[in-house]
């Protein structure tokens, strides 16, 4: 009883999703005046067609006009005679109809929109009721959560559908969209800098910021300190540049690896200026934990939202990201790590899987218009080299994160491997000459561009501070002496 009530509610909800007359109406303008077809063809397709028939005959029509062939209900009778679908209509009659229906080409544009909006709330209309059905089934393999992951890709899947296609734009747009961003860059309150400030000088001015749409990899083998330097770049991203240029950046953190709270717990490390590990431990004077508190409270105003869902699916990602922006605004986009986020493939193609989550990270990039900065490790074939400064080659599945990154960064710590160089108490100059070199490396880090699609590659020398694991700008001599 209860399916037969909610198959006739679908029934009459369905039935305000279409309207016919506005479909024979196009039509019919479509078959006076077939120069209408590229007004509307970036809205509409066939499948925008509630009509079996209208559907078949709009397919017929945009067909034979984008091969540069003359629609008119004379041409196009023989084509509809001859379709099966037909066989019981009166096709002339119908022609003659659909040609007395049609409308100003004016309105065309409007008509199209219209049907296009309609198409979409069928659509959801259809993934309703699917979920409604769903839920209903008793099923010991399928859970709850499997269905609510199932039931918001699905309506993500008609968000992202549910907008007008981009079509051609003239030259001079798109010329005037470059003098804007070169403004931009101008007149930023960081010479130079026309993306989001990552709050490092000399990255800023190798990279102009974080630009919209690029899809960013930062790699690097284990204790390098990825994390550290995204969650960094987040944070002055999200509250020091605006304390510094009334400027803040909503940042979104998918942190699939660690807690939130351990993320957390790293930025009040760095802004109390006391280690992480007093502060897991609970070592804290009465100061320090004003301190830590204070840390806490500065943070009240910032846009930093951090997800630590683990194995995330890349779509999954992309709908967090969509609400986040819809519910927040969202302008930089992290996620610690690549390796970490599953895809649809079969996990028996790893590639494949890789090639779909680096084309699902740019796509977000480019869809939500904002800069995504994905970590990545790296093969340990690093480590069997004697100079350890990673290359394009290291990444881990490299060929696809190389090829649809817009920007491939490397982060390089010397001090990391001297430490572990260090030779015996009783080989006293093997010791010296070690901690010559030991002075030479510490506290100083390698950012390695290995590849930037609209600018040079090469590297950046930054300040790290493992106490805070904490990177920052690096004073050069002649800075220090002036």
């Amino acid at each position: 009883m209860d399916n037969v009530k909610f198959d006739q509610t679908v029934d009459v909800e369905k039935s305000s999703t279409f309207n016919l007359e506005a479909e024979q109406a196009l039509i019919g303008l479509l078959l006076v005046n077939n120069e209408v077809l590229g007004e509307i063809e970036s809205i509409i397709d066939e499948d925008h067609f509630y009509d079996a028939i209208n559907r078949k005959i709009f397919g017929h029509i945009a067909s034979r006009t984008k091969k540069g062939l003359l629609v008119s209900p004379i041409t196009l009778k023989p084509y509809l005679v001859s379709d099966e679908a037909f066989k019981d209509i009166d096709v002339p009659s119908l022609l003659t109809e659909l040609s007395a229906m049609a409308i100003s080409a004016y309105a065309a544009r409007d008509y199209a929109t219209a049907l296009f909006d309609l198409a979409v709330r069928r659509k959801l209309v259809d993934v309703g009721s699917e979920i409604i059905l769903d839920a209903r089934k008793v099923n010991e393999d399928t859970a709850p959560a499997q269905l609510i992951t199932k039931a918001e890709q699905s309506l993500y899947d008609v968000a992202s559908t549910g907008t007008k296609s981009r079509s051609f734009e003239p030259l001079v747009k798109a010329a005037t969209e470059a003098i804007e961003l070169a403004n931009k860059a101008f007149d930023s309150d960081i010479q130079g800098v026309s993306g989001i400030p990552s709050g490092f000088i000399d990255i800023d001015k190798k990279l102009g910021g974080l630009q919209n749409s690029d899809l960013i990899i930062l790699a690097g083998r284990p204790s390098m300190g990825k994390t550290a330097l995204a969650t960094n770049i987040a944070y002055n991203a999200s509250i020091v540049n605006y304390k510094k240029y009334g400027k803040a950046s909503s940042v979104g953190f998918f942190s699939l690896e660690m807690s939130s709270a351990q993320l957390a717990t790293r930025i009040l490390s760095d802004i109390s200026k006391i280690p992480s590990e007093q502060i897991r431990k609970g070592e804290l004077s009465e100061n320090e934990f004003n301190q830590f508190v204070e840390a806490a409270r500065s943070l009240d105003e910032s846009k930093f939202f951090i997800d630590d869902t683990p194995a995330l699916l890349i779509s999954s990602i992309a709908s967090k990201a969509r609400r986040l922006k819809r519910t927040h605004g969202l302008d930089f986009l992290i996620i610690d790590y690549l390796q970490l986020i599953r895809g649809t493939s079969s996990k028996e193609n790893r590639v494949n899987e890789i090639a779909e989550i680096t084309q699902g990270l740019k796509a977000i990039a480019k869809e939500l218009n904002i800069p995504v900065l994905a970590l990545s490790q790296l093969s340990r074939q690093v480590e069997n080299r004697d100079d350890k400064r990673p290359q394009l080659a290291d990444l881990r599945e490299s060929g696809s994160i190389e090829q649809d990154a817009d920007v491939v960064l490397f982060i390089f710590r010397e001090e990391y491997y001297k430490e572990r160089e260090k030779p015996g108490d009783q080989d006293l100059d093997a010791l010296i000459k070690w901690q010559e070199e030991m002075e030479q490396v510490h506290g100083k880090a390698e950012l390695i561009i290995g590849k930037q699609r609209h600018g040079p590659v090469g590297t950046v020398e930054l300040a790290f501070d493992g106490r805070f694991t904490r990177f920052g700008n690096l004073v050069k001599n002649h800075q220090a002496k002036s």
